[in-house]
């Protein structure tokens, strides 16, 4: 079944997952995603549920962690569901 829209409850949030580069290695060898099961997740929150004391809106770019939350997709994108309170933090990205 395929999603068209969703709307998160209380206090979740729906983050659209941003695409990571590939790291590489000072010789040149490049790691895939998995090498790095601790680092961080960017995305951009798409939607909030309702809770009055959710610290982040529509459009600000957050760090979560990778392992936080449930994956799904929307539109064939990546998107995360999780609570406000397993996002670490707001991110200000270098243009």
């Amino acid at each position: 079944m395929k999603i068209k829209t969703i709307k998160p409850l209380e206090d979740r949030v729906l983050i659209k997952v941003l695409d990571e580069k590939q790291e590489k290695t000072a010789s040149g060898i490049y790691l895939p995603d998995n090498a790095n099961v601790e680092k961080p997740t960017l995305g951009e929150v798409v939607a909030v549920g309702d809770s009055k004391e959710m610290g982040v809106k529509v459009g600000d770019v957050v760090m979560f962690a990778k392992f936080s939350g449930t994956e799904i997709k929307v539109n064939d994108q990546d998107h995360v569901v999780l609570q406000a309170s397993d996002i670490l933090a707001k991110v200000d990205l270098a243009k």
